[in-house]
């Protein structure tokens, strides 16, 4: 038999994004908006909690520096992931919902309705209030109960315990003041109802705007309002620097939390670890570590104190010692990376290799076994397997024209304080004897020299000496 409600739960959905004001709290020249939690502008996250609520059509209210708005969400999400509607004139959130209604005209599905400065909200939240919705039929809420309600809009139950309307703070009584169940401002509802409502709002109130919290109550006396009660913090806006820290340190408790189901963080409140980021079971992070961007820490890796990483790939089993800054790096299995070691974009290690302190890698690869343990730059280099590089060896990679390539073939062996003046190819097997500049293409199993001769001066110490023991005496 189906349900009174069975067509309803089909009918699919739509969000509406709220996200027109100036932010003036801020303080800033750029638009609230595109201020960043954990290197990702806030109203991303919104966008991605619509689109993963699998929301048909994305409409975003925008006003103050629209078109900076909309470049950050398409570079993003591509272009036309978002249908965009100004709000020239700030007059209310009902006035906001009311011109974002317009281009669903005809949409006979639900309508969730976010805030692009809430960027808590948690997908699990959303999908709980748009089942609700679907299930009853009616217009579903969130609440929150906090013990300092000053500012929220009051929710008002009546006697059997129903929500009957929400009373904005400026507007409400000594008794709805000690409310502490308080309005998110978060809906779902039926398209056809939130056009109705919307259209009966009236400005007349304490700050003169069209109120969308105004709804509850037409809900209340028609299609009914049904509830889902969260943490405070998920309906946190934001509005100032402060509460944009404060976010922002949530959302890392909650990123860090859920890792540490399998991998193991020494002092969780001491690292940085952006939403996008990957680690699997068994890794291991330790203090003041930053892990940004598509970073991914193999099973078994370890990364140790003061590390910052972006972009880059840690195989599984790899020890990436204290300090060590990497970008856009790939990092082989059971390798072994600084301490401080620089990895550029492009540097590419195999399985087994090991880059040590104070070495810098830019387009580098390196094969299976190889070592740079001290004080190197390979910059534009291809490195065989097994290859032994010196300390203070250098690849001169650029002429102050053109990048050029060096190329040291398996099982090589470079010499300390040897220059690679690029292009260049050593063979498999050479020997590059210390302190050599080389500037030709060395031959596979051969030693190559190019170092002045040493010559010898008998008693020049004594001489030395006697010379500026004299001049001290005059």
């Amino acid at each position: 038999m189906k349900t009174r409600h069975s067509k309803s739960k089909r009918k699919p959905l739509a969000c509406l994004i709220l996200a027109a004001g100036k932010g003036t709290r801020m303080n800033s020249a750029r638009n609230k908006m595109l201020h960043t939690l954990l290197g990702v502008p806030m109203v991303a996250y919104v966008v991605e909690r619509a689109r993963g609520a699998g929301a048909a059509t994305i409409v975003t209210v925008l006003g103050h520096q629209k078109n900076e708005v909309v470049k950050v969400i398409e570079d993003r999400f591509g272009p036309g992931s978002i249908t965009v509607v100004e709000q020239k004139e700030q007059r209310g959130t009902g006035h906001a919902v009311r011109l974002g209604l317009r281009p669903l005209l005809g949409f006979d599905g639900w309508v969730a309705i976010l805030y692009g400065d809430v960027p808590l909200l948690r997908a699990e939240t959303l999908a709980a209030l748009v089942t609700a919705a679907r299930r009853t039929g009616r217009l579903a809420m969130l609440t929150s109960v906090v013990r300092d309600p000053t500012g929220y809009g009051r929710v008002v139950r009546d006697d059997r315990g129903l929500i009957c309307r929400v009373v904005e703070h400026k507007d409400a009584s000594h008794s709805q003041h000690r409310i502490a169940e308080v309005n998110a401002g978060i809906y779902v509802a039926p398209a056809a109802f939130l056009r109705k409502a919307t259209a009966k709002l009236s400005a007349r109130n304490a700050q003169g705007e069209y109120y969308l919290t105004d709804i509850v109550a037409q809900a209340a006396a028609g299609i009914g309002v049904v509830s889902v009660q969260v943490p405070a913090e998920e309906m946190t806006g934001i509005n100032d620097r402060e509460q944009l820290v404060m976010a922002e340190r949530l959302l890392l408790g909650s990123i860090v939390r859920g890792h540490m189901k399998v991998a193991t963080f020494r002092v969780p409140k001491q690292v940085y670890v952006e939403a996008s980021v990957g680690i699997e079971p068994d890794a291991e992070i330790g203090r003041n570590v930053v892990l940004r961007g598509k970073t991914r820490i193999g099973a078994r890796a370890r990364i140790d104190d003061g590390c910052l990483l972006n972009d880059t790939v840690v195989g599984p089993g790899a020890h990436v010692l204290p300090y060590c800054v990497t970008d856009g790096a790939v990092i082989g299995e059971q390798a072994k990376v600084g301490p401080f070691a620089h990895l550029r974009p492009g540097t590419v290690l195999g399985p087994d290799v090991h880059v040590g302190n104070f070495v810098e890698t830019k387009k580098a690869q390196l094969g299976r076994g190889s070592k740079a343990n001290h004080l190197t730059y390979l910059g534009d280099t291809l490195v065989g397997e097994k290859v032994n590089v010196g300390a203070g060896t250098i690849t001169c990679n650029y002429n102050g024209y053109e990048k050029r390539q060096t190329v040291i073939e398996d099982g090589a062996f470079i010499g300390s304080d040897t220059q690679l003046v690029a292009p260049v190819r050593v063979g498999k097997r050479a020997v590059v004897a210390a302190g050599a500049t080389i500037v030709e293409d060395v031959r596979p199993g051969v030693l190559a020299i190019s170092r002045a001769p040493c010559k010898q001066i008998d008693g020049y110490a004594d001489r030395l000496a006697e010379r500026y023991r004299k001049k001290t005496s005059r």
